[in-house]
């Protein structure tokens, strides 16, 4: 008895000392918060911005939260926010810089698009229907481009899309809109509904039956400017009530027998539903920057409760479980943003993958940060319900609309089944190549997750509709986890953390060995492409794509941004927090990496800095920034 007691004296001595040493490590690490990092250079565009929109919390300011949520309970359309942008210039960087344009890449453009939707969904939401100009950039003639640059850059006619029907939704095939051959171009009749900004847009891109067959050839595109219709044959359908993006102008357009020119045919006949994919390739890759924006405000605003509110002698801070679901909030945040950084810059580097890694971000990311939001609201308790009052209620409103991101372009049944028809070429291809060393594949990794790389001009002409079973991001796995166990200790990686990532390599792996084996299981037992197993498989896959984009954004960027990214306690917990599986076995992991997420969560809120791998510094109000920390502290 008294030697258990010993041995149980000496192992708690142990723990106490590792403890000690974790919450030093932790204190090293906060002391060195401030090394030198620089931003890159393709946000500095978005610091931009974020000064000239100032603080949304300045209700002076046109975008402020105040405005926005008068707009919202009034459902009035955000034309003031929408003026704000185009003052800025927002519609040159829809227009690539070759048409005389400001456009350079997805993951500058990604980055100003959460700066604008951090303050509204709704703005930003309306504004981005400009992005529909991709159809051009990817599927029109040079004549196209030139005149639709035009456009974009010296006037307010935005694009919208119209491809759904109200008795068919995401299946296009199915579409009954018609576009019957005349003299001069076409005869168009249909209706399209619902539809964002079909009754204020000035141009509509219109997918519409050219063939009475029903397959993929049947379809062409045509994009129609409205100043060249005539109004007697085509009107616009009521504005439809929705519960989140009030203000938006969701409504539909149906024509009549309505004449369209020839040259308003987007690619050849029959190429509509290809090019609608194409397309649809880089719009669901970018809806992940709008699930980041409004997570970022949500997790802003409870965290302005949480650290004013006093409650049982401390802030709601203070409390371990609270500061738990937040510091869980910001890793979702970091585990989304390497991702959807990665996928962004892919974008110009793997193009011809996308039609793996364009559904994977767009399922991923708006499910992940819908779920995080929702356990945010725990903790903002009652406030998260109001209208009103705490941030003029703008949690409630990025809960309500950020909840309708899943469903864009895609849903995320469309986007999970898309996925399982690609899962075993995809299994086939990376244990054929995993025995190679692929150089070409070591480079593209290369430059899309070094961030200090400079990416290629974006192709959209490579996009394609199959992958033909490549993903680098998976495929480029294992020489990650190989990359990760040659690493030793240094000023920046402490042994203690190294060791525990090297653990999560091995969960990582036997991770992915489990994957291909229910895979393998599931097709010889003849598995549906829809049943619920294959869906199952393809989250699961969606979860292993994000762990190695993050083991991969680290190891890539660990010695060029800042001190909390290079130290890893993130990426340890990142990884534990995706591979969790009842039957896994993982490490048991130190208090004081929760801790360390925590006050970096607190540091990056306290400075007015993005939730991101690259926190950007936000605009304050030195004013009002004051006035915020008392918020709540005195109430009951």
């Amino acid at each position: 008895m008294q030697t258990a007691r010993i041995e149980h004296t000496v192992a708690q001595d142990a723990q106490d000392a590792q403890d000690a040493q974790d919450a030093q490590d932790a204190q090293d690490a906060q002391d060195a918060q401030e090394r030198s990092w620089e931003l890159p250079l393709q946000y500095r565009a978005s610091e931009e911005l974020e000064r000239f929109l100032g603080d949304p919390n300045n209700p002076a300011n046109v975008i402020s939260f105040h405005n926005v949520m008068q707009w919202d309970e009034q459902e009035a359309f955000p034309q003031a926010a929408v003026d704000e942008l185009y003052r800025f210039g927002m519609n040159h960087y829809y227009v690539p810089a070759a048409y005389g344009g400001r456009f350079t890449s997805y993951e500058e453009f990604q980055s100003m698009a959460r700066v604008a939707a951090r303050r509204d969904l709704t703005t930003a939401i309306t504004y981005s229907t400009l992005i529909w100009s991709t159809l051009i950039w990817v599927g029109g003639n040079e004549q196209q481009k030139r005149h639709l640059a035009k456009v974009l850059r010296w006037t307010k006619d935005a694009p919208t899309l119209a491809y759904s029907e109200e008795q068919h939704g995401a299946d296009l095939v199915a579409n009954h809109t018609k576009a019957v051959k005349t003299e001069g171009g076409y005869r168009l009749s249909g209706e399209k509904w619902p539809i964002n900004r079909a009754t204020r847009s000035g141009l509509v891109a219109v997918l519409a039956k050219t063939s009475d067959a029903r397959d993929s050839r049947s379809l062409s595109l045509f994009m129609l400017e409205k100043r060249d219709l005539d109004p007697a044959q085509y009107s616009n359908l009521p504005r439809v009530k929705t519960l989140g993006l009030r203000g938006c102008d969701i409504s539909g357009i149906r024509f009549n027998d309505c004449l369209v020119p020839e040259s308003s045919r987007v690619g050849e006949v029959g190429e509509g539903l290809e090019l609608a994919l194409r397309a649809f390739q880089v719009t669901r890759t970018l809806c992940a920057g709008l699930s980041l924006a409004a997570v970022d405000t949500a997790l802003r605003s409870t965290m302005q409760f949480a650290v004013n509110r006093r409650l049982y002698n401390g802030t709601v801070f203070d409390i371990p479980n609270a500061r738990r679901i937040l510091s869980d909030a910001f890793l979702d945040i970091l585990i989304c943003d390497c991702m959807a950084t990665a996928a962004a810059r892919g974008l110009h580097v793997s193009t011809e993958q996308f039609s793996v890694w364009s559904v994977v971000v767009k399922y991923f990311v708006p499910v992940t940060l819908e779920r995080t939001t929702q356990q945010l609201s725990v903790v903002l308790g009652a406030r998260h319900f109001i209208r009103e009052r705490h941030m003029s209620g703008i949690f409630q409103k990025m809960l309500r609309d950020g909840g309708v991101v899943s469903l864009f372009d895609g849903s995320t049944q469309v986007c999970l089944h898309a996925l399982g028809l690609q899962l075993r070429h995809l299994l086939k291809t990376r244990r054929r190549e995993q025995l190679t060393d692929d150089g070409a594949r070591r480079t593209r990794l290369t430059t899309v997750f070094s961030l200090d790389e400079t990416l290629p001009v974006f192709d959209g002409t490579k996009l394609d509709l199959f992958s033909r079973g490549h993903d680098d991001v998976m495929q480029g796995l294992v020489a990650a986890i190989n990359a990760l166990r040659a690493l030793q200790g240094d000023e920046a990686l402490g042994v203690t953390v190294l060791s525990h990532l090297k653990q999560m390599a091995g969960v990582l792996e036997q991770a992915l060995r489990d994957f291909d084996s229910a895979l393998e299981a599931a097709a010889e037992a003849g598995q549906h492409p829809q049943s619920a197993l294959m869906f199952g498989l393809a989250s699961r896959y969606a979860q292993l794509h994000a762990a190695s984009a993050c083991l991969q954004m680290w190891l890539h960027n660990r010695d060029a941004l800042d001190a909390f990214f290079a130290g890893g306690e993130w990426l340890v917990l990142a990884l534990d927090r995706l591979l969790a599986q009842p039957q896994t076995q993982k490490p048991d992991l130190p208090d004081a990496y929760h801790q360390r997420v925590a006050q970096q969560l607190f540091y990056l809120f306290d400075e007015y800095r993005l939730f991101s791998i690259v926190p950007l510094a936000l605009a304050k109000t030195e004013s009002m920034a004051m006035n915020a920390k008392k918020e709540d502290r005195h109430e009951c």
